[in-house]
């Protein structure tokens, strides 16, 4: 596999958004972030060995709260540039506005980062209290306008609709003063309420929250609004100018393969001889990784053909123009009408992308009937 794309993830953060329920820590120290820098750069290097990869198409840093690097991440981006198989065509860094400083987004830009994806969430202060967001407006749109003037051309940003205390004059006026500052991409999501988390363990805010049928209301309106404003849709929370989209993303629907690095990361290596993957995944234990950040230390899961065949379908469908059909008849030698025929007849004529859970069950239950049919005729 000479190709994969590759994700980092930094799992530090100033503090813990109440809604979140990826792997990060806070209270952390310069000597710990040097440690696990460390044991990062190891980590990628003997991965590219391991898999034998010569081209990093995309790079795509996550977390966490990769911006609370600071002037460490000049460690990762010196390192970066030393390996001759990192070049990426596009490679994003995620930040949040209270640590993205002018300093920080100096270092990431002459570090080759040329996309960045800035976490606004909401303007609203009653609700970024509510889920213990950091940050008033007055610097969300400080470091806007900070964000844009370093990146202008590859300004990405974090929307959230679903909030407490969140109505349609709210989140219409969040997309006004977002557009206000051109950013090419913006990623719309719906508040979910995941088990573990804070805010699912708050009732007084939970409470808060708008009832599902208002809160698909709210993320249509806030779509509306948004393409009002010449942004298009072309993934499940994704928006973008004519040209913008987010091209590491891509990869992940196209199931094309990727690199994981980091306590938490998952990577995925195809086999396209045999139509079959391998998904790692490190745990959630920054301490472990930094003591021996080996890949054969990663939980590792194989994707026989049939398991395969329905993440390339759930990850592709995700994506306005749909799985890659000429991908997916080389990888599984079937047409992907072969897999689902009866329900892709069926949505023919219906958004696939608004009602993706439906259309899954659908399509993972069809397949299952034909292969149940197949072995009995067998």
């Amino acid at each position: 596999m000479p190709k994969a794309s590759l994700y980092i993830h930094i799992p530090f953060c100033a503090s813990f958004c109440s809604y979140c329920d990826f792997f990060s820590v806070t209270g952390f120290n310069d000597e710990y972030i040097d440690l696990f820098l460390n044991a990062l750069i190891s980590d990628i290097k003997k991965q590219i060995e391991y898999f034998n990869i010569d081209d990093i198409p995309t790079a795509y840093i996550g977390g966490g709260t990769p911006s609370v690097l600071g002037k460490k991440a000049e460690a990762l981006f010196n390192a970066l540039k030393k390996m001759p198989s990192f070049n990426p065509l596009e490679f994003t860094i995620e930040a949040n506005p209270e640590s993205a400083d002018e300093r920080f987004l100096n270092i990431c830009r002459e570090g080759g980062v040329n996309r960045l994806s800035l976490g606004v969430q909401t303007f609203y202060e009653k609700s970024r209290a509510a889920v213990n967001r950091i940050g008033d407006a007055g610097l969300l749109e400080k470091k806007l306008k900070l964000a844009s003037g370093f990146f202008p051309e590859m300004l990405s940003v974090d929307l959230i609709t679903g909030l407490p205390y969140q109505n349609e004059k709210i989140i219409a006026d969040d997309i006004k003063r977002v557009t206000a500052f051109n950013p090419v991409h913006v990623s719309l999501y719906s508040l979910t309420v995941e088990k573990g988390t804070e805010l699912y363990n708050c009732r007084k805010n939970i409470n808060l929250l708008p009832d599902e049928e208002k809160k698909d209301n709210l993320w249509l309106e806030a779509r509306d609004f948004l393409e009002d404003k010449g942004f298009k849709q072309y993934e499940v929370s994704s928006f973008a100018k004519e040209g913008r989209e987010c091209l590491h993303n891509i990869k992940y629907w196209y199931m094309e393969g990727w690199l994981g690095a980091g306590p938490g990361a998952s990577g995925t290596i195809i086999n396209e001889e045999t139509g079959r993957a391998k998904r790692y995944t490190y745990a959630d234990d920054i301490d472990s990784y930094i003591k021996e950040p080996q890949i054969h230390k990663a939980i590792c899961d194989e994707l026989d053909k049939d398991d395969f065949i329905k993440e390339s379908l759930l990850m592709g469908f995700r994506y306005k123009n749909g799985p890659d059909k000429k991908l997916f008849k080389k990888r599984f030698s079937c047409d992907i009408e072969e897999c689902i025929p009866q329900t892709l007849l069926r949505w023919k004529d219906k958004d696939k992308m608004l009602f993706l859970n439906s259309f899954l069950t659908d399509a993972f239950l069809e397949m299952e009937k034909i292969k149940n049919q197949s072995e009995l005729s067998s």
